[in-house]
């Protein structure tokens, strides 16, 4: 009787193709499959499975399906879920290293962001580390523009505005420029307008686009004013526990995603800013006195900035600054 058991168990296994028995990860991602960071993550995905022959998979969970935004991280940091993506300026509450570069007018051009990016991804992978986390990949979204029902032409323009906020210095950006934030993610944009929660924003030309800004306001301004990222990380015992064949997968995939979603991000700067303007935006380039007033505000959160980050935060401009 044990013979047969044996015997059957061996002809069910041979019988089992190789990828039935694949491994599968959850990654909960915070946007919808249109934005080209979702896109690009699925490359990512399927990179690694074709490259482990099938025999390990990501499951994409795009727009919060799994997670919601603000919890994907500790969901990956708990072991609930082995990798996730985030807007990394969220955790700037941790660190003041994670928001480095969501401070206006540190960087705001592309050549900037990577050279920021490189001052900064060594001490984001060590604080990350501290919790059990590794980063994977970074990819920044496009230079983020101002959105309003009419041309402003100067700061005092902004004043009394309800302002859609994504994090803490964009939240800090909107009191000083006299405007109201409120945090309010980015599937939830066209409500907020259309229940007069928000009147104008700042972000990028996708998200301007994914949320078909043309239905609540009819401006944007490309104002530049910083370059955000998105990351992805990996639970560090999940990742350890993977043999060194899908670890090799994994990483260069990583590799590979990091340089196709920085140049995504470029190609996707100049394509939805003409979207914007073929749904009836008016794309108008920002006055002197508009983006003076705007850099003077930026000026201002840098010092408050330098007066309570880190030292490691510090040295992340330090190094940028060289």
């Amino acid at each position: 009787m044990r013979k047969l058991f044996a015997q059957a168990v061996v002809a069910l296994s041979v019988a089992m193709p190789i990828n039935a028995m694949a491994q599968t990860w959850d990654m909960p991602t915070p946007y919808s499959d249109k934005v080209f960071h979702t896109a690009n993550i699925i490359e990512f995905a399927n990179d690694i499975e074709a490259a482990t022959n099938g025999t390990f998979k990501i499951t994409v969970h795009s727009a919060g399906s799994l997670y919601k935004h603000p919890d994907i991280k500790n969901a990956v940091r708990s072991q609930q879920v082995p990798i996730g993506e985030f807007f990394l300026s969220r955790l700037s509450n941790e660190d003041a290293a994670f928001g480095v570069d969501s401070q206006p007018f540190v960087a705001t051009s592309y050549a900037d962001a990577e050279k920021l990016w490189a001052a900064q991804k060594p001490v984001v992978t060590e604080l990350l580390a501290e919790q059990g986390l590794m980063p994977l990949f970074a990819v920044p979204w496009p230079p983020q523009g101002l959105y309003t029902k009419a041309e402003v032409a100067n700061v005092a323009g902004l004043k009394g505005l309800k302002f859609r906020a994504y994090n803490a210095a964009l939240e800090k950006f909107a009191t000083l420029a006299g405007a109201a934030p409120t945090q309010v993610e980015s599937p939830d944009i066209p409500q907020a307008f259309a229940t007069g929660q928000v009147e104008a924003m700042i972000t990028s030309p996708s998200t301007g686009v994914s949320s078909k800004s043309w239905d609540f306001v009819s401006t944007y301004t490309p104002i530049n004013a910083w370059v955000p990222k998105n990351i992805v990380v990996v639970n560090k015992k999940a990742f350890d526990g993977l043999d060194a064949k899908t670890q090799a997968a994994i990483l260069a995939a990583a590799k590979t995603a990091e340089a196709r979603g920085w140049d995504m991000s470029r190609a996707e700067t100049d394509a939805k800013t003409a979207t914007l303007a073929e749904n009836g935006m008016n794309v108008v380039e920002p006055s002197a006195e508009l983006m003076d007033g705007l850099k003077a505000i930026g000026a201002e959160m840098q010092v408050d900035w330098n007066a309570t980050a880190s030292d490691a935060a510090k040295g992340i401009i330090s190094a940028y600054s060289m």
